[in-house]
């Protein structure tokens, strides 16, 4: 469980890029974990959510909310809850970004109000969350969406759930979304 971890441990494993749509423009980076760039090279499979046990996919849409929400408690904001209901579409609008390789290209399917993204990071789905997510909350803190998007979406009192979806193509690169609404 999430509160079973140390505060030190849960900082040094943070991270997921969240990103707002109207936040992305030609000025977005494409770019993975490492700066690596993102690709298309190979089919990708949509891994939507679930609700059975903690494990996979499903422990890591935990991660990403409970990741989320321990940046929100460091503001001492009311936490997101899980929207397990949009967790496959999420990853679907994954997928479709995968496949086009543009970010926030499906923002929208899933009747969100804001979305992240990481686009093309290498590693496991835990590094990923925690790398990713890392990164957007130190865009923060500024009220300049173009430049502190990501964390503005994070830490935003307008929005009371978030659903996280992944895909990952052959390649091994995957994409992961976090929806808000």
């Amino acid at each position: 469980m999430i509160q079973a971890i140390t505060r030190t441990t849960m900082l040094a494993t943070i991270g997921i890029a969240l990103q707002f749509a109207s936040a992305c423009g030609a000025g977005v980076s494409t770019t993975g974990s490492g700066g690596a760039p993102s690709g298309t090279g190979g089919a990708s499979t949509a891994t939507g959510g679930s609700t059975g046990t903690a494990t996979g996919v499903d422990a890591a849409a935990q991660l990403c909310v409970d990741t989320i929400n321990m940046y929100r408690a460091t503001l001492g904001l009311t936490p997101y809850t899980r929207w397990t209901e949009q967790e496959v579409c999420s990853s679907n609008e994954a997928l479709s970004d995968s496949q086009t390789g543009t970010a926030h290209g499906a923002f929208g399917m899933c009747n969100e109000k804001a979305q992240n993204e990481c686009p093309a990071w290498g590693g496991t789905l835990a590094s990923i969350v925690t790398g990713c997510l890392k990164q957007m909350w130190d865009e923060g803190p500024g009220a300049d969406f173009n430049t502190h998007g990501h964390y503005i979406n994070m830490s935003s009192t307008s929005y009371t759930r978030v659903a996280c979806g992944f895909s990952t193509g052959t390649n091994g690169k995957t994409w992961a979304i976090q929806n808000f609404q």
